[in-house]
């Protein structure tokens, strides 16, 4: 029994080791699966965005109402609006065309017949099941044939639909018919839809007073406002996502809030609550004020800031004066002042670094001014007495220039009976004849009364005695010794002129109007300390400028002020008007008050120039106010038959090639009549958070622009498989795995 009892417990020991191995077995068995399913999982698979997240933006302005028809001064409201609004067509910053949004498109050959057809499955946000609200055509007709209604108060974007005939072609698609071909019409299409029974019973002159609209407003765009509250900090504006299954690319992010500031101090107070900060300032070196786990995205927009020259005055009416002013405004200096980087020459935003006509040059300056109607004062001092010169130096009269004579004193002239026969007069005084044999005649010109000779210039003129003239002279009468000797220092230089005119003295001896300086009416050698005098016309105007700009944004008075100084330079002087309110400003603006513009223009995503520098768009001179055009643009009053008929061909044709020509033609005929000088592209940055990925910024038209690549943005990740592999890839895979 005992033998027995120790075999079995022989038995149930090995028994026991036997199934521990098998355990062990098994788990390493599992745990090789494991190994194997975890390696193939991640060689198979991919981080993919995923759905969810809030993003959070900060941003300095004002809100108001919400309403695409009216958004044009309002960057911030433009930013939301983008989102809750969709458009017919919308701009794809990644490939700088329009393409097709809530509708699809179909052009005519001749770019006069925009056909577009609504996608099926179209709700507004305010869409339910027991109440559903889809988009129709009357939503579209209704949304443009507001505008073009002449009380609509947005005459800018009444402007883009002039001309356009809208039609319901059925009850999905709506046609535009253009009067004459242009191009770039399709660019209008991207406006925002609203919903007709939103603005049932309100006036057109009275739709951007719709504030229950506004601050609800419908749209059917990707997001939708779920909600605005005012916090102690800022204004808080809520989008959430809104389902749109037949309209592509779907979005990752679950909301969207705005979070609109005062300034950006208060901004940077709640910095740990955002996402992004939109349009971030810059520090006195530059430098963006990124905050800490943020990184900047700069960008620039098809926009230019420029000194348009109102070709109406009669000033600038001069091409070789807004030349000179162009080659004497250091663009370069500017850009470094105000930390812009992109300099422009053109309209169309382009630098021409081998082009004379855009270089930095006060000599080639100066000598465009010097063909110009207006003159530095030394010029025309020094003609004057070349003019003198020339008039002495032939005749019967022979006498010093320059003559010292106090009160009281007279001028001794003398001459001979050859040219006068048997008298004459000199100013008037008869000429006294001398009783000898040569017939020498004298004449005693007095300081004071009949004939006298003033302090200054005076010109002697020398008369038979039947009135005919016979000779004349210049002599300037000095009063003191003082005035006497720069006098005729004054008449030496004048001798250094002329010999250095005809190259008969040395080159290191020679000067020309540069070196010589006008001082208490009398030219001297030009010193270092001696500033640029103001330029005058023939009839002894001074050229004085009266640069308008707006004090926003700031840096614009600091141009402002550079230009002024380097225009002093010229002989220029500037004025520098800056209006305390933007209503001032325009105000002046629409009337054209002022010779130079400081200013702005975008070109949008079409680059049509069009209306800033088509004759249509200059501005009529009137003092009646209900006479101005409010959508005259062209604020150079630019008129050109050959750039009226550039731009509009451009409009027109369709062939890239005969464009391209015609662009080339346009900057050739803008170059040569300098309407305006343009001096940069402005370079603005945008902040995000570094936890927010996605975010790659294309060619924008607007700010708002940002937001049209918001599909690629996410807050979260997954892993998804690669295409074509799931978990039933796994065992070929492993057999795979297995024969190498």
């Amino acid at each position: 029994m005992a033998a027995f009892r120790l075999s079995s417990r022989r038995q149930a020991s090995v028994e026991g080791r036997r199934r521990f191995l098998w355990r062990v077995f098994a788990a390493a068995v599992i745990l090789l699966l494991l190994v194997l399913l975890r390696v193939f999982y991640t060689r198979n698979t991919e981080f993919k965005p995923s759905r969810g997240g809030t993003y959070i933006e900060g941003s300095v302005g004002q809100l108001h109402p919400l309403n695409p028809w009216f958004i044009i001064q309002n960057d911030v409201n433009r930013d939301i609006a983008s989102l809750v609004f969709g458009g017919l067509l919308r701009y794809d910053p990644t490939t700088q065309s329009i393409v097709e949004d809530l509708a699809t498109l179909k052009v005519s050959d001749d770019n006069r017949f925009y056909t577009l057809t609504l996608r099926d499955g179209l709700q507004w946000h305010d869409s339910t099941v027991e109440s559903p609200h889809p988009v129709t055509v009357d939503d579209v007709m209704f949304t443009f044939q507001m505008i073009q209604d002449p009380a609509f108060s947005n005459t800018l974007l009444r402007q883009n639909f002039q001309g356009v005939t809208i039609e319901a072609i059925d009850d999905r698609t709506v046609r535009f018919r253009l009067e004459e071909s242009y191009r770039f019409f399709s660019s209008n299409l991207t406006l925002g839809l609203v919903p007709k029974r939103s603005f049932e019973g309100v006036p057109v002159d009275r739709l951007d007073q719709a504030l229950d609209f506004g601050f609800q407003p419908v749209g059917a765009g990707p997001y939708a406002v779920k909600g605005i509250v005012q916090t102690e900090l800022s204004t808080e504006v809520t989008l959430e996502r809104f389902e749109r299954e037949t309209v592509l690319p779907p979005y990752h992010l679950d909301r969207v809030i705005f979070r609109i500031f005062p300034d950006y101090q208060t901004l940077l107070s709640d910095l740990r609550n955002l996402h992004g900060v939109r349009l971030v300032p810059r520090n006195d070196d530059g430098e963006p004020l990124v905050p800490n786990r943020f990184r900047a995205i700069d960008y620039k927009l098809p926009q230019y800031v420029a000194l348009f020259l109102n070709t109406s005055r009669p000033a600038l009416q001069d091409q070789q004066l807004r030349l000179g002013l162009q080659l004497g405004t250091d663009k370069q200096a500017i850009a470094d002042a105000t930390h812009e980087q992109f300099i422009v020459d053109t309209p169309l935003l382009e630098l021409s670094e081998d082009d004379w006509r855009f270089q930095f040059d006060p000599d080639a300056a100066q000598g465009a001014l010097f063909v110009s109607q207006w003159h530095l004062p030394e010029k025309v001092r020094l003609q004057r007495l070349l003019e003198q010169v020339e008039a002495n130096r032939t005749g019967a009269l022979r006498l010093p220039p320059v003559a010292l004579l106090e009160d009281g004193a007279a001028l001794t002239v003398t001459g001979t009976l050859l040219e006068l026969g048997t008298g004459g007069t000199l100013n008037g005084l008869p000429v006294q004849v001398q009783p000898t044999d040569s017939g020498a005649w004298i004449v005693q010109l007095p300081t004071l009364n009949t004939g006298a000779i003033i302090p200054g210039v005076n010109l002697l003129t020398l008369r038979k005695l039947n009135g005919d003239p016979v000779d004349s002279f210049y002599v300037t009468r000095a009063t003191n010794t003082q005035l006497f000797d720069r006098a005729n220092r004054e008449q030496e230089l004048l001798q250094l002129f002329l010999a250095s005119r005809d190259g008969t003295i040395p080159g290191a001896e020679r000067i020309t109007v540069s070196d010589l300086f006008l001082e208490d009416d009398t030219l001297r050698i030009r010193t270092e300390a001696d500033p640029v005098d103001i330029r005058v016309n023939d009839r002894g105007e001074r050229l004085t400028l009266r640069l308008l700009t707006s004090a926003s944004p700031p840096q614009y008075a600091e141009i402002a002020t550079l230009v002024r100084e380097q225009w002093a330079q010229l002989g220029v002087a500037v004025e520098i008007d800056i209006p305390r309110s933007r209503e001032d400003f325009e105000e002046k603006l629409l009337r054209r008050d002022y010779d130079v513009l400081l200013f702005g223009q975008s070109l949008l995503d079409n680059l049509d120039s069009y209306p800033y520098w088509h004759s249509s768009g200059v501005q009529k001179v009137t003092d009646d106010r209900s006479e101005l055009l409010l959508d005259a643009y062209n604020l150079s009053q630019y008129s050109s038959l050959q750039a009226d008929r550039l731009l509009e061909f451009i409009r027109q044709e369709a062939d890239p090639e005969e464009r391209t020509e015609s662009l080339q033609e346009l900057r050739e005929t803008l170059s040569n009549d300098v309407p305006a000088i343009f001096l940069y592209a402005p370079l603005y940055t945008f902040a995000v958070h570094q936890k927010l990925q996605g975010v790659e910024l294309a060619h924008f038209s607007l700010h708002s622009d940002r937001f049209l690549t918001l599909h690629n943005w996410y807050m979260d990740e997954e892993r998804v498989f690669k295409t074509g592999v799931s978990w039933w890839s796994f065992i070929p895979w492993l057999l795979r795995l297995r024969s190498y």
